[in-house]
């Protein structure tokens, strides 16, 4: 090893701590780049959502890059996590379809300050140590019943994303499996499966580049368009705020379901992939976590100021959660893969929904393993895991599955006579979702 790999190596262990964390630089490495490549799609699928609702489609890319490389450095350095973050799916499509071209039919520049003004709170939130507060509230069983459901929920959304699953029938039905793109998942499901049974490193990595190889003759891969380009401009996009309604009724609303959606996504997104990561420690709590949610904070009003939607914890972290991922290294090395997306787009942007579905299938799997120390015998603990479980996929939605949870926890514990159990945090949040549903 060179003088300078050593120095190298020696700054990243003094930095995140490799051996205390049982793992070495290249897992986390390997950790970053997958987690990377799962969720990557958000470079194609977000600035073409966003792209409908008026705004530049080239500068939405590039704000989306760079808002997922500023949010993760500091889940990096600051918390020391190996969680990813990006503009998150579902806020996009809200932006979008709800306060631009749905019944509001507002301005993208007022759905972008809502985004901004969201990200100010969460900011003043997270100083006060509020969402703290409301992830250590959240009970034990009920943690590791939301990594379960984020397990179903990632496969649900690789399976529909794959074409495997589609809507008919009833609710769901069974997709054309003759077509191109659910084949290749398969033949990429079959590939992961049989790197994972071998203990290959990186084998969901591994997965997706050869999958997305045989799509190429298969017609799911499109061919580049280059190998290197320019970031697009920002001009279009970046600090387009819309000032004269921020008082307004309408602006409440946006700024209160951002909220929402957001709070509850994140804490549900640490707590599942903190909890299969067993970061947790006795009492069911995050050390650092105050830092994670700072991270997602600032990310989301550099985004808004550069001009895309609500940034967020990905779950897609998970998959380098299961590559070994432990510290801030991972997220380091995905914060750097970001970066490069910005000059290599041609090339990042061809990988195929059907080569990352089959990770997010087998991140689902993984997943799962948390549902052995959940106490299924007491039914006011086992009926609100089992609702936070089946309600994130069903409803599509991590938040609602965690809106169940809490919800039916509190009145099954009181009406038990198990009061005790409950803290004052839970019968706040309890509350508070009962007031939105109604309202």
């Amino acid at each position: 090893m060179s003088s300078q790999s050593a120095t190298n190596s020696g700054f990243l262990e003094r930095q995140f701590k490799l051996k205390e964390h049982n793992t070495d630089v290249k897992t986390e490495i390997f950790a970053g780049i997958t987690s990377f490549m799962t969720m990557a799609y958000i470079l194609v699928v977000n600035p073409d959502l966003l792209s409908q609702a008026g705004m530049d489609k080239g500068g939405v890319f590039t704000a989306t890059a760079l808002s997922a490389v500023i949010a993760t450095l500091i889940m990096a350095f600051y918390a020391d996590y190996p969680f990813v973050l990006a503009p998150g799916m579902g806020l996009n499509a809200f932006f979008t379809f709800t306060v631009v071209l749905g019944p509001m039919q507002k301005s993208w520049q007022f759905a972008l300050t809502a985004v901004f003004i969201e990200g100010i709170i969460f900011i003043i939130l997270s100083l006060f140590k509020v969402r703290e507060a409301i992830f250590d509230a959240i009970p034990i069983n009920l943690k590791k019943a939301v990594s379960v459901g984020i397990g179903l929920f990632i496969a649900f959304i690789g399976l529909v994303s794959a074409g495997i699953v589609e809507q008919g029938g009833a609710i769901l039905q069974l997709g054309d499996l003759t077509q191109s793109a659910p084949l290749l998942a398969l033949i990429g499901l079959l590939i992961m499966g049989m790197l994972l049974a071998k203990n290959v490193k990186g084998a969901l990595l591994i997965g997706i580049i050869l999958t997305t190889i045989i799509g190429i003759p298969m017609g799911v891969t499109p061919t580049p368009t280059g190998l290197i380009s320019l970031p697009p401009s920002l001009k279009d996009v970046a600090f387009k705020f819309e000032w004269q309604h921020i008082f307004s009724w309408d602006m409440l609303i946006v700024v209160f379901t951002f909220l929402f959606v957001d709070v509850f996504d994140t804490v549900g997104t640490l707590v599942g992939v903190a909890s299969k990561a067993e970061m947790l420690d006795e009492e069911g709590r995050l050390p650092k976590v105050s830092q994670a949610l700072f991270a997602d904070a600032v990310g989301t009003v550099f985004g808004a100021c550069l001009g895309t939607s609500t940034v967020t914890t990905f779950v897609e972290s998970a998959s380098g959660v299961a590559e070994g991922g432990r510290t801030g290294l991972t997220a380091l090395s995905a914060a750097c893969m970001f970066a490069l997306s910005l000059l290599f787009a041609p090339i990042f942007t061809i990988v195929p929904k059907a080569a990352t579905a089959p990770a997010l299938i087998l991140v689902g799997l993984f997943m799962m393993s948390p549902i052995k120390d959940i106490d299924l015998d007491d039914f006011t603990e086992a009926i609100p895991a089992f609702l936070t479980i089946i309600m994130m996929p069903l409803a599509y939605s991590i938040a609602e599955g965690i809106v169940f949870g809490m919800v039916s926890y509190v009145f099954l514990k009181v009406l038990t006579g198990k009061h005790k159990d409950v803290s004052v945090v839970m019968y706040i949040l309890a509350i508070l979702f009962i007031l939105k549903t109604l309202l």
